[in-house]
């Protein structure tokens, strides 16, 4: 489950991605997690996917 407050999303999301996938399709294949909802939550706090350094920024 990971969590609702976006700024803990952030924090969330750039550890899991740095530590454990290689990027956030593979994120969300394995969790189950929807790609869009992440997306659409942390767009709010005005932070985007970059794939080629496979974080929030």
């Amino acid at each position: 489950m990971i969590p609702k407050d976006a700024a803990m999303l952030l924090s969330f999301m750039n550890l899991k991605l740095r530590d454990f996938y290689p990027d956030l399709d593979a994120f969300c294949e394995d969790t189950g997690e929807d790609r869009t909802d992440i997306e659409e939550r942390l767009a709010q706090i005005d932070y985007h996917y970059d794939k080629e350094k496979n974080q929030f920024v």
